[in-house]
């Protein structure tokens, strides 16, 4: 029986699906050249690259930086911990608090870590007129909120 073929624009819910459903295929793929690449998953790379971005910083701070939540970056820490790579400790100011910082090691993994987008998809963005990238990201950030739940500033019936 020969597949229906459906214009993308009848259904826009069904081609955003369909292309997130391609996005995360695509991340999926990407996240196992990483870790045959590196031995680290496409977490603990956010992970790192955000202890990277952040200095010596707090679970809570990294898990609000990479969208992940704090039971699963404490996960992430204790793997990277146990590799040898990020090192914990408790706040002098409030011991309820645990720090992480990169090891030496750490700092090398990240600089030898190939880019979390594909050379190849790298060059097609970076190709794109900065607007264009601009406005790119603003429509994902956008959609991210918007499936997260979170409140767009122009939602109907907004008061």
């Amino acid at each position: 029986m020969a597949e229906l073929s459906v214009p993308v624009d009848s259904d826009p819910t069904a081609s955003l699906v369909r292309s997130v459903r391609r996005i995360a295929q695509a991340i999926d793929v990407r996240s196992r050249e990483i870790s045959s690449l590196t031995g680290l998953t496409l977490p603990q790379l956010l992970v790192l690259q955000s202890i990277r971005a952040l200095g010596e910083v707090s679970t809570s701070a990294i898990s609000r930086d990479v969208s992940m939540s704090s039971p699963t970056v404490v996960a992430v820490l204790d793997r990277l911990e146990a590799k040898g790579l990020i090192v914990r400790y408790r706040s002098e100011t409030d011991r309820r608090v645990v720090h992480a910082r990169l090891t030496d090691f750490g700092c090398a993994a990240l600089t030898d870590a190939p880019g979390l987008m594909g050379a190849e998809a790298l060059s097609r963005w970076s190709a794109l007129a900065p607007e264009r990238q601009k406005t790119m990201a603003g429509a994902m950030s956008m959609f991210a909120d918007l499936i997260a739940g979170k409140r767009l500033d122009n939602d109907v019936g907004e008061t």
